[in-house]
């Protein structure tokens, strides 16, 4: 019974999705060349001694490391984005004001309008991982997979932290989005998605540290390159635990003022 609405939630959603399967299965073209055109580009740099130096710590190959950063960046975008891009859908369409009048709880509404987007995108993390280990030579050998789960579930949980104050400005302001933006746009620049954040000034280093990607990717590529575990990525998923104890009660507490406010106002149902 606990979890009807959000597998009525999830099932809604899924339907949508499959109807337009033209731009369904386009999605994962888009995946292949991605993988194409960073596995040449690592070509190009090669095995250069400075490269190997940066990486040593993930194994020395650019194309493995870069490979997990935009397969699992991926999680930030949808983090951020979808909470907000369903509230937007919604009240376009004109059923947010309906949903939120009727007695299911506001969390509900929230994590379960939301769930397919992080379902597809834990499927096309997949599809990247796939296409790296069978066609372009990635080593998964020594893979340790369970902590490489718990930092992708405390990624999922911050990054959804992110996302929900995120769609409290959208819930307000309608258009216009600053912190999506300002925090996609500094977690790729400096949280290590493209490169590793050892090659960085001291003082962007010291500053990637507070931002929940670089101790992901970081957590990650050991567990999956290295076959690092528990003890070796402990201190990044502890770091994740911090950030999402923290962040989650503020991001209920902002988007239940953003939902008042609006109610308030009148301007649940305009877009």
């Amino acid at each position: 019974m606990m979890l009807s609405k959000p597998l009525a939630f999830l099932k809604k959603d899924f339907l949508t999705e499959i109807s337009y399967r033209f731009a369904f299965f386009l999605q994962f073209g888009g995946i292949f060349f991605s993988v194409v055109m960073f596995y040449f580009v690592s070509e190009l740099i090669g095995d250069a001694p400075n490269v190997q130096r940066s990486l040593s710590e993930y194994g020395g190959n650019y194309f493995s490391f870069v490979l997990i950063g935009i397969a699992f960046s991926n999680f930030l975008a949808v983090g951020l984005g979808s909470f907000s891009s369903v509230i937007r859908s919604e009240q376009m369409i004109g059923t947010l004001e309906a949903m939120l009048v009727t007695p299911t709880r506001l969390p509900t509404v929230v994590l379960s309008s939301s769930q397919w987007s992080f379902a597809f995108t834990s499927l096309r993390v997949g599809v990247y991982l796939l296409l790296g280990g069978l066609f372009f030579g990635v080593n998964f050998g020594d893979a340790n997979i369970l902590p490489a789960l718990v930092a992708l579930v405390l990624t999922v949980i911050a990054f959804s932290s992110l996302g929900i104050i995120s769609a409290s400005f959208v819930m307000i302001f309608k258009r216009g989005d600053p912190i999506a933006w300002a925090l996609s746009t500094s977690s790729t620049l400096i949280g290590g998605v493209y490169y590793p954040i050892s090659i960085l000034p001291d003082w962007l280093q010291s500053v990637s540290y507070f931002f929940p990607i670089t101790y992901s990717l970081r957590a990650i590529r050991l567990s999956l390159l290295q076959g690092a575990g528990f003890d070796d990525v402990g201190g990044d998923l502890l770091a994740l635990v911090v950030f999402s104890i923290i962040t989650i009660p503020v991001s209920l507490v902002i988007f239940r003022y953003a939902v008042a406010r609006a109610k308030k106002v009148g301007t649940l149902a305009y877009y």
